[in-house]
């Protein structure tokens, strides 16, 4: 196979950046880095194509070597022919094949092996050939035999026919069309176990709907419900067109002896052989269909809560909302430090609200806090009325964000979080991690697994290897999107770093805490176990603030300095200038690019990068997102009318539409019809996590805590 080729079509990129591109994984570089600084060579192929050829090169590495290992086998037992090779080597996918070695493949004891050895293969042949000129019976007595344990001529048939049933179903031809057809015309159906029983699966409990069109949520609920016992689910594949199928396959000649019984083979070989394991295959490519369109939800969901822009400057108040335990809070400063902790008991059961008004009075007149980070958990709502009565006291001095504190209790209990703060207790450490997620959300939410992060769906019941690997991509790639402050960073966030290990990344904090503060980029190379290849990879993600070189706080890779150092001498301006605020304009005093290039032993591309960076060294590409919604006042649920336009943040993105925060404590849902007035397929298309959105009410169901929100505010007027 010409794997290159292949990645080529599938990618629509030319094939020399399929080849540099894949040269370049080879010799271990990340994606990160190859996407930032290997543009020359790759033609500029951006970190999502560059996932998508990793992964479909190891599968496509992955077929060949299983091909091999079929030809291998298959040649051993000396039944290798041409047309199979052939067929193998062409074959596209993994389950293709398995279609072809099915024949070959050692096989358990079956029905037709035991037939086999009772000699009853020459039968077989006989009626697969439909040469007999006499009733089958009479041809079945030469193979009575009491010595091979047949004991009667009915015992012969049968035996023949559960070998011609094997043969049938071993047919890579017949298994790929009877695939292929049901995948087009069968039904996916589900029944209740027990329709007594009331549950979030009511809505499946008579459900049918075609294969073909059956969407990736809708499988994901179906097999979430048969896994708790709620449902039985089934595909009903077009069972007259498949044994019509194989029976003109099987039967190629009308003999009054051999016709029916052919016929019952086939009927046989279908309903016993074929059937089930076509059903369980179209169950399994659904399964992986759905959950890879899941994952890639959840994965453009976690990028974009990941690139939130950071609240900078400002002393935060964070609030863990509890009952009977209190409320925690964590006072942090502008650089995460914390400064304060205590426990307050506004809500029930112990109602002590004047007294949590005046902690909290002397906590913000003591350290200014401007911001109060509230978690959306247990006791949120009656926390909410506090503060607000308190900004109300305090004339709006202070204002407060809530805050999706998914995963903080994960993180609080979690091994990090005791190195990091060793005297605080889980509580303390939760209202710090709220705090400071909204202070840099990127920084405090690659402390916490990615999949308890609350921005997915059905994230527990898909392939976690495969949802790990995918998040763990995203992460690595936001982080080294923004770039990292070397002497500040935590090694939870280093070791997202292209390049750098978790090893590593405890050995630069290591080395920081004996050594200082790094003043060079090269200093890394200091660090236990960071070799040159870890240096070359990582080095332009890592920023210097008041360093010796001014070109460390940008993200111009060391290998480049010498150009971009004689670009500046060139143009007549100072590196010093990068420190106060960069040098505006300076892609416009570049008159030839191609020629400058050229003088500075750089390609085009890498230059015009280098004065990108020129002009706004270590620009944060989180400032151009929309920042968190500022709140003095709060609403409550009944306080919500049907025509009310508000302004909301969407909080998740699924397959059937957006969950939008409107500052009541229950998202409310846009459908995916109440988006836009252009067709869309999936709601990614038109919002993102994080996103400011305009929505207006459409319906509020108090009992069931329901809202129905639109994004098409004109009509809707």
């Amino acid at each position: 196979m010409d794997i290159i080729g292949v990645l080529r079509e599938e990618l629509n990129v030319r094939r020399e950046q399929i080849e540099a591109a894949v040269n370049l994984i080879d010799e271990g570089n990340t994606i990160p880095f190859i996407a930032r600084y290997r543009k020359e060579v790759t033609g500029s192929l951006n970190d999502e194509v560059l996932r998508q050829l990793d992964e479909r090169l190891k599968y496509l590495r992955n077929l060949e070597e299983k091909k091999a290992q079929v030809l291998a086998t298959i040649e051993e037992q000396g039944a290798l022919t041409e047309e199979l090779k052939k067929a193998i080597e062409d074959a596209m996918t993994l389950v293709a094949v398995e279609d072809l070695y099915r024949p070959y493949r050692p096989k358990r004891r079956t029905r037709a092996t035991i037939a086999k050895e009772k000699g009853l293969e020459p039968l077989a042949d006989l009626i697969a050939l439909q040469m007999t000129k006499e009733p089958l019976e009479k041809t079945a007595e030469n193979y009575v035999s009491e010595e091979k344990q047949v004991a009667s001529v009915q015992e012969a048939i049968e035996g023949a026919m559960d070998i011609l049933a094997e043969r049938i179903s071993d047919n890579a031809e017949h298994r790929t069309y009877i695939r292929e057809l049901t995948m087009k015309k069968g039904l996916i159906n589900s029944t209740a176990k027990d329709e007594a029983e009331k549950s979030v699966y009511e809505n499946y409990y008579k459900y049918e709907e075609p294969v073909a069109k059956v969407a990736g949520h809708r499988v994901l609920a179906l097999n979430r419900g048969e896994k708790e016992k709620f449902l039985v689910v089934k595909v009903v594949a077009p069972e007259e067109d498949i044994l019509r199928y194989l029976k003109k396959k099987t039967i190629v000649r009308d003999n009054p002896h051999t016709t029916p019984v052919l016929e019952a083979v086939c009927e046989d070989s279908y309903t016993r052989l074929i059937g089930p394991a076509i059903e369980r295959e179209v169950r399994n490519t659904l399964t992986e269909t759905a959950e890879d369109g899941a994952i890639r939800v959840f994965g453009k969901n976690l990028q974009q809560l990941l690139m939130q822009p950071p609240i900078v400057g400002k002393t935060v108040l964070g609030w863990d909302p509890a009952f009977r335990t209190g409320c925690k809070l964590a006072v942090v400063d502008a650089t995460g430090k914390v400064l304060d902790t205590t426990v307050i008991f506004p809500t029930a059961p112990q109602n002590r609200v004047e007294e949590a008004k005046r902690v909290l009075k002397q906590l913000i007149a003591k350290y200014q806090i401007d911001l109060i980070s509230v978690g959306n958990g247990t006791a949120s709502r009656e926390s909410e009325q506090v503060i607000v009565e308190l900004i109300k006291e305090l004339k709006g001095k202070v204002q407060y964000v809530i805050v999706n504190e998914a995963g903080a209790s994960v993180y609080s209990a979690s091994k990090l979080a005791t190195e990091e703060f060793p005297k605080f207790d889980v509580g303390q450490r939760s209202a710090t991690s709220i705090a400071r997620r909204l202070q840099d959300p990127l920084a405090e939410l690659v402390k916490i697994d990615p999949k308890s992060i609350g921005v997915g769906q059905y994230q527990h019941d898909m392939n976690q290897k495969k949802l790990g690997e995918t998040l763990e991509g995203v992460v690595e790639d936001c982080v080294n999107k923004v770039g990292v402050d070397l002497n500040t960073a935590s090694a939870s966030l280093l070791e997202y770093i292209s390049g750098i290990s978790k090893t590593i990344a405890k050995n630069i904090v290591a080395y920081r805490e004996e050594n200082g503060r790094f003043t060079d980029r090269a200093q890394l190379l200091k660090v236990a176990k960071l070799g040159p290849k870890a240096y070359e990879q990582c080095a332009g993600f890592m920023r210097i603030y008041g360093g010796k070189n001014p070109l460390d706080t940008s993200a111009v890779h060391p290998e480049s300095y010498a150009a971009a150092t004689k670009l500046m001498e060139k143009l007549g301006v100072s590196a010093e200038a990068l420190l106060r605020g960069g040098l505006p304009g300076i892609s416009k005093k570049v008159v030839d690019k191609k020629k400058t290039a050229e003088e500075l032993g750089i390609g085009e591309i890498t230059l015009a990068d280098i004065l990108k960076e020129l002009e706004k060294p270590a620009r944060d590409p989180r400032a151009e997102m929309d920042g968190p919604i500022l709140r003095s006042d709060v609403m409550d649920m009944k306080d919500l009318k049907p025509g009310m336009i508000l302004t909301g943040t969407v909080r998740n993105v699924i397959d059937f539409g957006a969950f939008v925060d409107i500052g009541v404590h229950q998202d409310g849902l846009v459908h995916i019809s109440q988006m836009t007035n252009r067709f869309i397929k999936h709601p990614l298309e038109a919002v993102s996590v994080g996103d400011i959105v305009q929505v207006q009410v459409m319906s509020v169901d108090l009992q069931r805590k329901r809202i129905q929100l639109t994004m098409k505010i004109s009509e809707e007027k």
